[in-house]
């Protein structure tokens, strides 16, 4: 695999909404890279660089993760837990878009350190809309921070003080 910057992360399990996510952001122009972690197991594995995706570098975050709730393996709320608790990793933003309608997974997420939290419609044209404001919104408009883009070793020495 190159090392090319992966700009977004979609975690999500449901092939349906997979399609049209990626058809949303593609038509739109708005992702030349996207990788798709179809379990939270397989996310973790690609934003910390273990298993198969052990060749990747911290020094490339994805700009944005797309990030499901329930998901096989390791659920979503495990993920953001981990991801927002670790210091490579905490400031991607990270957006749930997710069929969930339940009070506690917003709180629980927003707490967590989510970003952002859209109910996915259930709307072809409005899900399609969602998904393009979105990718408007984190990849063009958005101003990351500075640190966003440290190299591995700098996070290492920051996170050891």
């Amino acid at each position: 695999m190159t090392q090319r910057q992966i700009e977004i992360l979609l975690v999500e399990d449901n092939p349906d909404d997979v399609e049209l996510t990626l058809h949303a952001l593609r038509k739109e122009n708005l992702a030349n890279s996207i990788h798709v972690a179809r379990d939270g197991e397989e996310a973790l594995e690609f934003l910390f660089c273990n298993g198969p995706h052990a060749e990747r570098s911290f020094e490339r975050p994805p700009k944005l993760i797309l990030l499901d709730l329930k998901l096989p393996k390791v659920d979503g709320m495990e993920v953001l837990k981990r991801l927002k608790g670790d210091p490579r990793t905490r400031t991607i933003p990270v957006v749930i878009l997710t069929s969930s309608k339940e009070e506690r997974d917003l709180v629980t997420g927003y707490g967590l350190g989510a970003n952002s939290y859209i109910q996915k419609p259930v709307d072809f044209d409005q899900f399609r809309e969602t998904v393009k404001t979105v990718g408007l919104y984190w990849l063009v408009i958005n101003q990351l921070p500075v640190s966003e883009g440290l190299s591995q070793p700098a996070v290492k020495a920051t996170a050891a003080k």
